[in-house]
């Protein structure tokens, strides 16, 4: 079986491919893209492979562009950390998803159903997921927090966010008037939650909002040094591999 990983954080990438080799050690990983673009531009060269894992939400945008691109022949199994892009729907109609943080249980029973649907795939067809796509709207993402802090619960206006970072293994938000809230949802959770227009996951540690964006320079290695208006406690910089889809991210808008 040839499957491809389109998925945008490396570690959950490599976390993911080591879970289906070791699941299914006859199968073979054509493929590890991080973007929509350079996804839509290996699906369009290399032709389909029998299966793909996707994330929802890429450095470049939604997931669900590559198919306005190309045209997917093959069952896909969407990986994501929130439930919010009618999920019930794909899985009628002969797809599964996953919600992170996944385990191997979880990956072996999307390949078991995977198997269980492989006679329907050969005899039917897959459903038209273009079509599929076009019955729902894409939101634009979570426009409050709740928060908690000197013994108050509050709502926090996303667009008042100027980043979540990590600090001290947990989340926190940093608002543009330099107010500060920690939250009980992980960076990935956010970065499914929040709009991916408005939002660009740097790395690991940071998420920002693109009002937030004072300058960008380049750095050593090839990498990005982005300046935010409110300060940080560490220089955000981004590796060669991101830097891309960051400029394509600030472009596309």
């Amino acid at each position: 079986m040839n499957i491809i990983i389109i998925e945008d954080e490396l570690k959950t990438a490599k976390s993911l491919e080591n879970m289906i080799i070791s699941l299914r050690p006859g199968a073979n990983i054509t493929g590890r893209y991080q973007s929509v673009e350079s996804s839509v531009a290996a699906l369009s060269a290399n032709g389909q492979p029998d299966l793909i894992f996707m994330d929802i939400q890429l450095a470049d945008g939604l997931s669900f562009e590559i198919f306005k691109e190309v045209k997917i022949t093959c069952p896909v199994v969407f990986c994501t950390a929130y439930d919010e892009y009618s999920l019930d729907a794909f899985k009628s109609n002969g797809v599964d998803y996953v919600l992170k943080p996944f385990s191997k249980d979880d990956i072996q029973n999307a390949l078991t159903k995977v198997d269980e649907l492989k006679n329907f795939f050969q005899q039917k067809g897959v459903p038209d997921l273009g079509e599929l796509l076009g019955r729902f709207s894409v939101p634009e993402g979570k426009t409050t927090f709740l928060v908690f802090k000197n013994n108050k619960y509050a709502t926090i206006q996303t667009e008042d966010i100027a980043y979540f970072y990590i600090r001290n293994e947990s989340t926190s938000i940093m608002c543009f008037n330099k107010q500060e809230y920690a939250i009980n949802q992980s960076l990935d959770q956010v970065a499914g939650a929040v709009s991916a227009k408005q939002f660009f996951r740097l790395n690991r540690q940071y998420l920002i909002n693109f009002r937030a964006i004072n300058e960008v320079e380049h750095y050593f290695m090839r990498k990005l040094y982005v300046k935010l208006t409110i300060e940080t406690s560490e220089k955000l910089l981004i590796n060669k591999e991101k830097s891309h889809s960051f400029l394509a991210w600030m472009e596309n808008r």
